[in-house]
This record gives structure tokens, C-alpha cells and sequence, in this order.
């Protein structure tokens, strides 16, 4: 073959400049959003009892981004929702590879996990249809149920936006980084000095406390997508922190304000995509603290702002390049789940069958949540749970559909190989809250710990889905990190105006 001059003058320039010959991933990326705000009157999901929307705050949203590196694609989806549905992830997986093409292992949808949401879990519709009529009773009109009516905007709007995303993609430069804030987020357990059994949320204040029981993660991670223009398209923010604070009806929750303040800095055009980190048992609630907490309004307001600004300060600060690999892994487990003691079965049985005059409602509630699990187990005694791994350049998001114990997302960080590893909790599903063996172990215990309809994994869950996502990480090659180009060698002698001695007169 032929050998032109210009292709021996490429050769030369490779081996002089030491760039590598293998060819290198252009980045692409489109961002989209859809409205999935509930209507008033629908149910706002996040207790083990009904309860209803009476007005609205902000609205709630899907937003996507597709990146595209000429090899592959992944999608990132913030939902703001408490959880997203098992039933929902084969279907709305299926809907977006037969529009884009994006295979279903390659799609991360991530529930915000928004207490102020709309109605999306937690009992499906038809769920328990197989179990007694006094088991049925408790789950449809005792518990917080999905709409399947908003179950199907939510899976058509993420359809919606995943498409809208793929259309949209056009060269990017993207910028990747981390910030601290420590000031809005606190671990709810503690260990106390009168009592065996670990405490969750024991009381602002209380001299009992010990010492608290688990660690947070401070840690705000950023994936920042700029087009031609030097303009931010959107970003994918990763934080450790319930979305419990609850500003007031229908709302995004603290995202919400997170969302406005990067707005305010970068342009309202920047669509915000937020995915929750390891926060199964780290909340805005600081039990620690002397002085009042902030509610309500206050409380979104503090948490989304500082989360907000740290991102915008992480977006100031990034170099960008045109330049980045994606790609994706995926494992699914087969997790058995924690059974009740045939007695206790039977006492949960008794109490809702002959009630006492004045029950004890958290009794009740928990004695509820006793019979709906027995019903579960006998069709489903295991669960799937899927943990993936999804690559944006040097980034890594690794994700389980668990409410996860913070600690669990420092270990998959610890082992990760990837400069920036961003774990992701209520991805592709959701399984309830997996706390650490030693939670469930002698000394353990607390609100997170108990078995429910909703939390009922074996005690070794947590390290498992670690290790398989630590394992999917390994899996990938991590590209590294922008920096900046050197500075030329010094030339000349500095700035002529000031290389003077003091001139007094």
C-alpha cells in the first residue's frame, strides 16, 4: 500500500510528541428534563401510612443526560421521587433502547429519594393480591400505595427525556471533580451509654448519647458538561444526604434550591442531575447540636444552597477536555431475604385480628409490616438486586437500588481504582435500607434495622453488593484526570512595572 508524505509526517509527530496512537473517545452529550410534579390530592409517599399532597412547593422532575463517545452510550437519570419501582425498570429500559439504541445495562435511573415526591411506592398495585384479605386490607388502604396513573407519567417521562437527551448530543468538553461540604448532612445513629441497642434519631440533645454510630460523606461530586460555547449544557451532582427536609407540599425537596443555585451561577439553560449517594442512615438532622434545628423551608433552603454553591465552586474550578471514555457494567444478585419467627408472625396476626382498646400505633404499624413481609416471602423469598457501574471519563458511578448505609459508599471509593468514584443508592429499583452487619449484630439495632415489608435483607447484603460494585469498577479503565497545559519556559525579564526599587522621591 501507498504510504503519502502527509501519513509518514503523522507518523513523525506521534513518536516526537509522544502521543499515544491508539485513537482517543470524543465526548458527546445532551441533556433533558420532564415535569412529573403530582397533582394535589395524590399521595405523598416516605411513611408506612397514607398520607396526601394538599399543596405545592416546586415542581418535581426527570432529568437525563446521554454521553456518547462514538463507541458506546450511557444514560444518567435523576428522578425526583422517593423510590423507583422493580415493576418500572424492565419497562421503561426496554422503551429507551427501542428509541435510542442505549442498551438497558447502560441506563442508570436514580430515585432522589424526595420525601415531598410524588406517588411512586410504596405498595404496587396488585402486589398483595395473592395474600389473605386482612393482609390485603393493610397494604391497599393502611399503606402508602403507588398510583399507577402517575406510575405510568413517570416511566413515559423518562422515556420522554432519555429521547429528547439522545436527540440532543453534540460535541462537548466535560470537567470532573469533587468539593467538601460538611456542614448539612449528620449520621442519625448513635450508641448509647445506658442501653445495648444502638439509637437512630435519639433525641436532640440527649445526655444518653454515647458517641454517634456511623460515619457521612462529605464528599460532592461533579461531572460538568460544557458545549462550544463555553456554556454549561447540565452536570450530574452526587451527595450523601436524605432528601427529608421537606420544604413544604409538592417538591423536589433540597434538590430543588441545589438546582436554583447553580442556575443563578452558570444560566438557567443548565439542567441539574442529582443522584443520592450512600445516605440510608445520614440525614440533615444533627442530634449533636445545642441549638435549634432548621425546618421546613429553612431547612431545603440550607442543605440544597450549600450543596448548590460547592458545585458551583467545583464547576469554576475543573479543567475541561473534548476527550472522554464511556462504559458500562452491570451484576445482578440473588439476595435472600431476613424471615420473622413463626411467633412473631402469630402476635402480628393476634393484634391486628382482636386490636387492644387503646393500641399502640407504632406497634400496630410494625405488626403490619410483620404480615405484608410473610405475605412477600411466599412468592418472593429472594431479591434482585442489580449493582452497575456506569463510566464517564476518569468518574465512575457505581449503584445499588439500596436505601445503603453511608459506610458502605466509603468502602466502594476505598477499593475503586477511579480517581472520582461516585456511588449511587435507590438506582434500577429499590430493596430498602441495608445497613452493616455490625448493625445488625450484637450492640446494633434502630429504626433502620427492622424488618419490614420494605428492609428485609440477610445481614451480609450490604458487604456483598461492596464487593460486587467494588469488583465492576475493577472491571473498567479509568481515564485520568484534565490538566491544565504547562506554562511555557520563563522568557524575558517579568513585568517591566515591577522590577523597581522604592522610589521616595
Amino acid at each position: 500500500m501507498k504510504r503519502t508524505g502527509s501519513f509518514w509526517r503523522a507518523v513523525v509527530c506521534l513518536v516526537i510528541l509522544g502521543v499515544p496512537a491508539k485513537a482517543t473517545a470524543e465526548i458527546k452529550a445532551g441533556f433533558a428534563e420532564r415535569d412529573i410534579s403530582p397533582q394535589i390530592g395524590m399521595e405523598q409517599p416516605g411513611g408506612y401510612h397514607k398520607s396526601f399532597h394538599r399543596s405545592f412547593h416546586d415542581p418535581c422532575k426527570v432529568r437525563a443526560v446521554v454521553f456518547d463517545d462514538g463507541h458506546q452510550q450511557v444514560a444518567l437519570v435523576g428522578v425526583d421521587a422517593l423510590v423507583v419501582p422493580d415493576q418500572m425498570v424492565v419497562r421503561y429500559r426496554t422503551a429507551i433502547q427501542e428509541k435510542t439504541g442505549i442498551s438497558g445495562q447502560s441506563v442508570l435511573i436514580a430515585a432522589s429519594h424526595s420525601h415531598s415526591s410524588g406517588p411512586v411506592g410504596m405498595v404496587q398495585p396488585g402486589e398483595y393480591d395473592h395474600a389473605s384479605p386482612l393482609v390485603q386490607k393493610l397494604a391497599y388502604e393502611q399503606s402508602s400505595e403507588a398510583n399507577p396513573e402517575y406510575v405510568r407519567q413517570v416511566e413515559n417521562a423518562i422515556t420522554e427525556a432519555v429521547e429528547d437527551a439522545h436527540k440532543r448530543r453534540s460535541p462537548v468538553f466535560c470537567g470532573f471533580g469533587s468539593g467538601r461540604e460538611d456542614q448539612v448532612a449528620f449520621n442519625r445513629r448513635f450508641r448509647m451509654s445506658s442501653s445495648a441497642v444502638t439509637h437512630t434519631h435519639p433525641g436532640q440533645g440527649s445526655p444518653d448519647i454515647a458517641e454517634v454510630a456511623g460515619p457521612t460523606d462529605p464528599e460532592v461530586g461533579v461531572v460538568g458538561v460544557w458545549d462550544q460555547n463555553d456554556q454549561l449544557m447540565g452536570c450530574v451532582v452526587n451527595f450523601a444526604c436524605h432528601a427529608t427536609t421537606s420544604p413544604g407540599g409538592i417538591s423536589a425537596n433540597y434538590i430543588y434550591y441545589l438546582e436554583q443555585v447553580i442556575r443563578g451561577a452558570m444560566g438557567e439553560q443548565a439542567i441539574v442531575v442529582f443522584t443520592a449517594g450512600a445516605s440510608g442512615d445520614v440525614t440533615q438532622v444533627d442530634n449533636l447540636s445545642p441549638h435549634q434545628q432548621r425546618r421546613g423551608e429553612q431547612s431545603a433552603r440550607f442543605v440544597g444552597g450549600r450543596v448548590g454553591a460547592e458545585t458551583v465552586k467545583v464547576l469554576l474550578s475543573v479543567e475541561r477536555t473534548d476527550q472522554a471514555t464511556v462504559a458500562s457494567r452491570v451484576s445482578q444478585l440473588d439476595i435472600a431475604r431476613r424471615k420473622p419467627r413463626p411467633e412473631r408472625v402469630h402476635e402480628a396476626l393476634e393484634l391486628w385480628t382482636n386490636p387492644p382498646p387503646k393500641p399502640d400505633p407504632t406497634k400496630m404499624t410494625f405488626a403490619k409490616e410483620i404480615l405484608m413481609l410473610d405475605a412477600k416471602l411466599q412468592r418472593e423469598p429472594t431479591a434482585n438486586v442489580e449493582v452497575q457501574a456506569i463510566q464517564i471519563g476518569p468518574a465512575v458511578f457505581a449503584s445499588s437500588p439500596a436505601e445503603y448505609f453511608c459506610q458502605f459508599g466509603l468502602d466502594i471509593k476505598a477499593g475503586s481504582p477511579f480517581p472520582l468514584t461516585f456511588p449511587v443508592s435507590l438506582a434500577n429499583g429499590c430493596v430498602g435500607y441495608v445497613p452493616t452487619e455490625e448493625a445488625l449484630g450484637p450492640g446494633g439495632g434502630g429504626y433502620e434495622t427492622r424488618l419490614t415489608s420494605y428492609s428485609n435483607l440477610i445481614p451480609s447484603a450490604g458487604r456483598t453488593i461492596a464487593d460486587t460494585g467494588i469488583e465492576l469498577t475493577k472491571q473498567l479503565t479509568p481515564d485520568d484526570l484534565p490538566v491544565s497545559a504547562p506554562h511555557p519556559p520563563f522568557q524575558g525579564d517579568g513585568w517591566s512595572y515591577g522590577n523597581v526599587p522604592p522610589e521616595l522621591d
